[in-house]
């Protein structure tokens, strides 16, 4: 296990820090502190479960920002709860039994997935915005995007980063059109399936908690503290910034194995 020192604390603190701030603007945050939790010194396994604990907390703001928006959803949108929470805490479940040999070869794949995934979402939020969706809202549909919810759960469970963007995708295939909504939506599945692996976790001692506690605080100041100075640099420039750190980190940890 990892040693922790001040210098440890301080770089964990600042990845934290930079993740809350990241996630309150553009999103992608996970793909600073996660990778630096293994520059730290955890095993990956150890490292994924640190960060969900970690970060989760700051995303409560991200779903209570959309909570106009979320009380005008049909309530049939709702049912993707279920499928979230299960997918999640079979993700978790996942995780628990990989290797940390194996999960070490997973990690910059997953890494790369994620930040490739976060390129696109940009442009599909534009998309989703400007061009009319036809509404699919019968049972079929429904049924399918139960289906899709739960392997989306099932990957956030087991690694998280990324997922936003799967589900504004099946979100807009349902029909719905107004982003803010699909936002609000987005972000309540994250919190739920995050929040249901988080316990998971928890409960069976996954979780480093000297970085845990101290980097909950790191992006909980990021989100309220560090969102000015990213709002400053601009939406762009922070993808822009997330984007290259993400591709850095995955060829890093290629090299690394």
């Amino acid at each position: 296990m990892s040693s922790f020192n001040l210098l440890h604390a301080a770089v964990a603190f600042a990845a934290a820090f930079a993740a809350g701030a990241i996630n309150s603007v553009a999103g992608g945050g996970t793909l600073i502190s996660f990778p630096t939790l293994i520059w730290l010194g955890l095993n990956s396994v150890t490292a994924n479960a640190t960060n969900t604990v970690a970060i989760w907390p700051g995303s409560l703001g991200g779903m209570w920002g959309f909570r106009r928006e979320l009380r005008t959803a049909h309530s049939r949108m709702f049912a993707l709860l279920l499928p979230s929470l299960i997918g999640g805490l079979a993700g978790a479940w996942l995780l628990r039994y990989t290797p940390p040999a194996l999960f070490d070869r997973l990690v910059p794949f997953l890494i790369l997935f994620a930040t490739l995934l976060f390129m696109v979402q940009e442009p599909v939020q534009r998309l989703l915005k400007t061009a009319g969706a036809a509404r699919h809202t019968s049972s079929r549909w429904l049924a399918g995007a139960l289906i899709f919810q739960f392997f989306v759960g099932l990957y956030g469970g087991y690694f998280g980063a990324g997922i936003g963007i799967l589900m504004l995708a099946a979100l807009s295939i349902l029909g719905l059109t107004d982003i803010h909504q699909m936002n609000g939506l987005k972000n309540l599945f994250a919190l739920s399936i995050n929040g249901v692996a988080a316990i998971y976790f928890i409960f069976y001692g996954m979780v480093y908690w000297p970085d845990a506690l101290l980097m909950a605080i790191g992006a909980i100041a990021g989100g309220i503290g560090g969102s000015g100075l990213a709002r400053k640099l601009g939406r762009t420039a922070v993808r822009r910034i997330v984007i290259s750190i993400g591709f850095a980190m995955a060829i890093s940890l290629f090299f690394r194995r």
